[in-house]
């Protein structure tokens, strides 16, 4: 039926552990995201870092530098290419989370965030066409 492949962005944009924190939370504000998947040279989920991650750093009255290592978040829930997206929006209902790396043999392949999903429902039903 739907499948995560179905809507899954391909073109992830990723950070490795040893990134700056800072670095990570420009490229989160340039790309209009709220989180970034962590990868190791392999392409291999490290873990991955969100808003919720790095707003830990007001807490902090002093600049406290250091790699995205430091910050994230690690066993990270995924799916995989061909599970369904019934099971995928369950689990956005039930978390907090906002987004899940899509894996395919141990590796990253995509993301489906909230809105991926909310703009397909629109789609299906067809309703993402403005009235004449």
């Amino acid at each position: 039926m739907f499948k995560a492949k179905t809507i899954m962005k391909t073109e992830v944009i990723t950070v490795k552990k040893d990134t700056g924190i800072y670095e990570a939370i420009r490229i989160m504000v340039e790309n209009n995201i709220t989180g970034l998947p962590v990868v190791n040279d392999d392409m291999s989920l490290a873990g991955v870092i969100s808003e919720k991650d790095v707003l830990k750093l007001l807490y902090n009255i002093e600049d406290q530098p250091g790699e995205v290592e430091n910050f994230m978040t690690k066993g990270v829930v995924t799916f995989g290419q061909d599970d369904s997206l019934i099971d995928i929006t369950e689990c956005f209902i039930k978390n907090y989370f906002r987004r899940v790396p899509i894996m395919a043999n141990g590796k990253l392949v995509g993301i489906i965030s909230r809105k991926d999903i909310i703009s397909y429902i629109l789609k299906l039903r067809h309703k993402d066409k403005q009235p004449v």
